[in-house]
């Protein structure tokens, strides 16, 4: 189970990023030291198109595509509309600021709080076990069928 104590903020630009945009800001907040876990949030990106008369067929969006945060490849699988970070100490936030305000282009706010849950939740348990690694306690998504990427270099 994760501390209650780590701190956290939620970076939520003004209008969803691009996945060039996202991809810079993922690299230069994973180059932070100090960032423990990440949720990037936004609405989906479905392969194929989920409803209506072309259901089924595929959904050729240009942010759908892999890019590479760190050491790690993925698909990115939502427009990015929101990032959650939990940090090891306070002052990590003022660093993040900082490379927010390098990276990003359009405005931006940046929050403290609790973001994500520190407790192991039901979705946790119905999908990762009782035994599950403490780095993804909080981040289950009941609807995903596909699981968490752990980006290479995050602690």
């Amino acid at each position: 189970m994760t501390e209650a104590t780590y701190p956290q903020c939620r970076i939520v630009p003004q209008r969803f990023l691009k996945s060039d945009s996202a991809q810079r800001l993922l690299n230069a907040v994973v180059r932070v030291e100090g960032v423990r876990r990440m949720i990037i949030n936004g609405p989906r990106l479905p392969a194929t198109v989920p409803y209506g008369p072309a259901r089924g067929k595929p959904n050729p969006h240009p942010d759908r595509k892999k890019i590479m945060v760190g050491d790690t490849e993925f698909e990115l699988e939502v427009q990015v509309g929101g990032l959650i970070l939990e940090v090891e100490e306070k002052g990590v936030i003022a660093e993040i600021r900082k490379v927010c305000d390098e990276v990003l282009t359009v405005p931006y706010t940046l929050d403290e709080g609790t973001f994500m849950k520190p407790v192991p939740t039901m979705s946790d348990y119905a999908k990762y076990g009782p035994d599950a690694d403490p780095r993804l306690l909080g981040l289950a998504d009941p609807r995903s069928r596909k699981g968490l990427v752990i980006i290479q270099g995050l602690k």
